[in-house]
């Protein structure tokens, strides 16, 4: 079994959470006075370092939103207060992908910088990923943060990078079979759309040898049809790994598949909530992810309410590993989710019934009225050769899930966009 940390990743979970507390009472002692953010914070909460002594003490902490760090990033621009040194002490800055509104700046100095790529080390070598694997990183490289930490992650495992920037999908495959691949990097979308560019063009993916994906950027790598698909057009093993750019690279999937996707417990603490009331869930519930990181000094985040939806597993899995699981990764947003015809549907559980069809290339959801009635269209691109017919049977096998049928019907070839980041297919028109 691969290990970036074997003496850490396999520690009792009494001994886990004394390293956890030690090293949340030094960031905290780090940052009270320096780091305007939390100092204001803490002190409005009537709070203190001294008050931490225990784990149970972190529930004295407020939570962290989103939106507090964008307001006070555009009050305090163009960095905002959440710096706990002098700018001149940073080395590195990117930006959240945007996608629901003005992107987040984040800032790392050279000590979190290289925490980011440790992170990396833990989600590579839980693929098993080493030193003899060429990476090759399908990645335009931006201020987004998405694969640059992953570039960090390679050369701690001492593992080749190969940057993919600045090409299109046929130059990426092309340079994959003549540097010898073995491990691909990038969203789960775009290794779906590597494929089907490869069979447009006659490419013979096969004469790559990949040995496994790693993916991140957006849910799919934990979506069973989604990676059953990717595994079969690459012939490899995909992981799903989970993270953003203002908490980091927290999760990653091991070998023993499926699993779920463990968190580094030696760089971030997990809290589980009640996204409606705040209180902690039991152990298995769904609940909204709470993450605290443990090695981001620079730009911490301290209970920072994710949004994200996981199940906590605290057994030990096969692989060896100690720490806690998100059963099934990240099963989907809170804000993600939206009620049609009285019926709660999340985009993952569309999306893994869709993927099914292997005829289906690409798709597109809306949700709008029509005439008071609450509709889902779906879109579906369908690849050369497929019966449109098949349309009908995605609208039962969707029916069956959701007790409502949804709209469905095939679009031309090419008509849908190609993501080569976050994909946006889900679309809701209710207001």
């Amino acid at each position: 079994m691969s290990y970036f940390d074997e003496a850490t990743e396999t520690l009792p979970r009494q001994q886990l959470a004394a390293l956890q507390l030690g090293k949340l009472q030094a960031m905290m002692a780090e940052l009270w006075g320096r780091n305007g953010f939390y100092t204001a914070k803490w002190k409005a909460a009537g709070v203190s370092p001294a008050d931490i002594r225990s784990m149970d003490d972190l529930a004295k902490l407020p939570f962290t939103k989103k939106g507090e760090l964008m307001d006070d990033q555009a009050a305090n621009g163009p960095f905002g207060s959440n710096l706990t040194y002098p700018v001149e002490a940073y080395v590195r800055l990117h930006q959240t992908s945007g996608t629901t509104g003005v992107p987040l700046k984040v800032m790392d100095t050279n000590e979190s910088w290289d925490w980011w790529g440790r992170c990396w080390g833990h989600v590579l070598a839980g693929a098993g990923v080493t030193a003899s694997d060429r990476l090759f990183m399908a990645f335009a490289f931006g201020p987004f943060i998405g694969f640059w930490a992953a570039v960090e992650g390679a050369r701690k495992i001492g593992a080749t990078m190969i940057p993919g920037g600045g090409r299109d999908s046929q130059q990426r495959l092309e340079l994959m079979r003549e540097t010898g691949a073995t491990v691909l990097c990038c969203t789960p979308t775009y290794a779906l759309r590597l494929a089907e560019v490869a069979h447009e063009i006659g490419f013979d993916i096969s004469t790559i040898p990949m040995k496994a994906t790693v993916h991140a950027g957006e849910p799919g790598a934990n979506i069973p049809a989604t990676k059953q698909r990717i595994q079969t057009a690459w012939t490899a093993k995909c992981f799903d790994h989970a993270g953003a750019s203002e908490v980091g690279a927290h999760s990653f999937e091991c070998q023993v598949q499926p699993g779920g996707t463990h968190l580094i417990e030696s760089e971030y603490i997990a809290e589980v909530i009640n996204p409606v009331t705040g209180e902690a869930v039991a152990p298995g519930e769904r609940g909204e992810l709470v993450i605290t990181n443990l090695g981001r000094w620079g730009f911490p985040v301290i209970r920072y309410r994710t949004g994200d939806l996981v199940k906590a597993n605290y057994e030990r899995c096969d692989c060896g590993r100690t720490s806690l699981r998100f059963e099934g990764g990240i099963l989907g947003r809170a804000d993600d989710m939206v009620t049609v015809r009285g019926v709660n549907v999340f985009p993952a559980g569309v999306e893994n019934i869709i993927r099914k069809f292997a005829e289906v290339d690409e798709f597109r959801i809306t949700v709008n009225k029509v005439k008071q009635m609450d509709e889902m269209d779906i879109e579906v691109e369908l690849c050369e050769g497929a019966d449109p017919e098949v349309v009908h049977e995605i609208a039962v096998k969707l029916d069956s899930m959701l007790a409502f049928r949804p709209r469905v019907h095939h679009v031309a070839r090419n008509m849908l966009p190609r993501f080569e980041m976050k994909a946006k297919r889900f679309h809701v028109k209710l207001d």
